[in-house]
């Protein structure tokens, strides 16, 4: 390992410089392509349990609907950026405007205060809460995998780098 020429951490500098690394290729489009996979691929463990997380909301009673968990699960991915204004790796749960007007879903449902919304039927207005901070439990104290995952997919488009760079 000391013999090799590349040093990198993860770090929003060590994804620019492997994105910069990964423009001055030949086929730096598809390198890029690839490493963006392999780096979704890492992060997809800890969207699935984000996934299971607000489908383990209850939907009777004082919870939400069947409809609305789904909704929710299926706006959750991981997310890579290489380059531009934000550049790094996440899981994110996307905004849901098509459900029933509640855009903001993801981020009400696992609130403690809950959020408003009104009765069918009577018009009147009621607090719904749903499940605790469920995405925020999905990935704690994994942060850690999660983010070794990153760096070795990193690591291996470096090396792969490194080695066409010596032939």
């Amino acid at each position: 390992m000391a013999d090799n020429p590349i040093d990198l951490s993860v770090s929003a500098e060590g994804i620019q410089a492997l994105g910069s690394a990964l423009r001055a290729e030949e086929d730096g489009k598809q390198l890029r392509k690839e490493l963006a996979k392999n780096m979704r691929d890492a992060l997809a463990p800890a969207a699935e349990l984000a996934k299971s997380g607000v489908m383990s909301m209850p939907s009777s009673g004082p919870g939400t609907s069947p409809g609305l968990r789904s909704a929710i699960a299926k706006k959750i991915r991981p997310e890579v950026k290489l380059g531009g204004r934000w550049t790094g790796a996440r899981v994110k749960a996307k905004k849901t405007p098509g459900v029933r007007g509640f855009a903001n879903a993801p981020k009400r449902t696992q609130r403690a205060s809950g959020w408003r919304t009104q009765s069918w039927g009577n018009g009147q207005w009621r607090t719904q809460v749903g499940k605790l901070s469920w995405f925020d439990r999905a990935m704690d104290g994994r942060q850690q995998q999660y983010k070794e995952a990153v760096h070795a997919a990193m690591e291996a488009m470096a090396r792969r780098i490194a080695d066409r760079a010596g032939e």
